[in-house]
């Protein structure tokens, strides 16, 4: 793997390790599920290939933190709103 890219990667794994903390199933679970993901593709050496799968990568900070940020918002909403449906 190229350096530059060495670099991207580790630092797309840490964000997205950090960002596991707070999963709903558990942070072992996104732990383990996470870690085989790049296992899985520890031996791509194409350049284009390893971009792409950066690019998913960073798919899934977005999606995270969208799954985060409605969660919070669910919560909030559940406390000061009253519940029309009563």
């Amino acid at each position: 793997m190229a350096n530059p890219l060495r670099y991207e990667v580790l630092n797309l794994y840490k964000n997205l390790l950090y960002l596991g903390r707070e999963y709903p199933k558990g942070a072992d679970y996104f732990r383990t599920r996470l870690k085989a993901a790049f296992l899985k593709n520890k031996a791509e050496k194409d350049p284009e290939k390893i971009k792409e799968l950066i690019t998913r990568g960073e798919f899934v900070i977005k999606e995270l933190e969208a799954l985060y940020f409605l969660r919070k918002y669910r919560a909030l909403k559940q406390r000061y709103y009253e519940d029309d449906n009563k």
